[in-house]
């Protein structure tokens, strides 16, 4: 991962806060990016990505997620004054990229942040260019991203390199929050630049994050467990949200590709896709049906009922954490929840 430090731009009439001074059980020096209570002030993209911020940073960070609601759409969100002063006075910043949270590209810019930048999907071993991981994560990564985020093209010193993690791809899943793998090696990025930014704390956040990677490694115990009993089970899922989690236990994603893209993209399902995807529940081999809640239309309506017409379990994933959830308890809840429906 490569970070990505932004040259400071004029922000409009907000002014600019001043940055607190260190305080008792806060890093001993003075951190760009420290919160009024000397905490380093840290900001994700959504709740996903702050809660596992929280989990690492522990109590010498104070952490602002923008999206926090299963009512507000990143692709969508529409980002205000006070999350870009948010940003600007940010020591760390976390987005997803591959145009998921486009809306963190136009706050780092117009903020004029000089906060590290962590951009989650550059981890995914699927991302085109990102740094090569292994399944067993045992050999040093020796690829490098096909465009470092530090450069940008010629202009107002903003425009960022294509390829470098910030625009969505065709074909490519950006929901990477679900492939264990990805999260374990941004865990490990998380730990690191809040090292760099509190040395005196650095080995508090290697030490959370070698507990959540030992969590994760929970998780992946819990999926392989799926994989042995029901190992190319189909799974019918209306949007691409958990195909990383569904591919990790050994299933099959038997989705006609054009109808979960298709509600992904908020565009009508073709009919001839919809009536594949009709004959193939239809069919008696898909086992266990995921929707996510937070998209849909009257084609995942049409092929909801049709699955529970046909007894096809049908449970959901969501894109936000549910209130009350930490990372580790929603991804385990989901796991919990898909190898119940297979054994339904």
């Amino acid at each position: 991962m490569t970070r990505r430090i932004l040259a400071p731009a004029v922000l409009g009439a907000a002014s600019v806060l001043a940055l607190a001074g260190c305080a008792g059980g806060a890093p001993s020096s003075s951190v760009s990016g420290a919160a009024e209570d000397g905490k380093i002030a840290v900001v994700a993209s959504t709740d996903v990505y702050g809660s596992i911020a929280e989990a690492i940073g522990g109590d010498y960070v104070d952490v602002t997620s923008i999206i926090t609601s299963s009512s507000q759409d990143p692709h969508e969100y529409e980002a205000t004054a006070q999350d870009q002063l948010t940003l600007k006075n940010a020591g760390l910043v976390i987005e997803n990229g591959a145009g998921y949270d486009s809306f963190m590209e136009s706050l780092i810019e117009a903020s004029g942040t000089t906060a590290s930048v962590i951009t989650a999907v550059e981890f995914n071993h699927d991302y085109p260019g990102a740094a090569s991981h292994d399944d067993a994560h045992g050999d040093e990564a020796t690829a490098e991203p096909s465009a470092s985020a530090d450069e940008h093209a010629e202009g107002d010193g903003h425009d960022h390199a294509e390829g470098d993690g910030h625009d969505h791809i065709e074909g490519f899943n950006e929901h990477v929050w679900y492939d264990p793998h990805t999260v374990e090696d941004l865990v490990n990025e998380i730990a690191e630049h809040l090292g760099e930014l509190a040395p005196d704390h650095a080995a508090d956040f290697t030490a959370n994050a070698e507990a959540f990677t030992g969590e994760i490694a929970g998780l992946e115990d819990s999926l392989d467990q799926i994989k042995a009993k029901d190992a190319g089970a189909k799974v019918f899922v209306t949007e691409p949200v958990p195909v990383y989690l569904i591919d990790a236990a050994g299933l099959d994603n038997a989705t006609p590709n054009e109808f979960s893209e298709s509600v992904e993209e908020g565009q009508d399902v073709p009919p001839a896709t919809l009536l594949e995807s009709l004959q193939l529940l239809d069919s008696g081999q898909v086992r266990v049906m995921i929707v996510n809640p937070q998209t849909g239309g009257a084609e995942t309506t049409q092929v909801v009922d049709e699955a529970k017409s046909k007894n096809i379990p049908v449970i959901e994933f969501t894109e936000t954490l549910p209130e009350g959830q930490t990372y580790i308890s929603w991804m385990q809840s989901n796991i919990t929840a898909l190898s119940d429906a297979l054994a339904a």
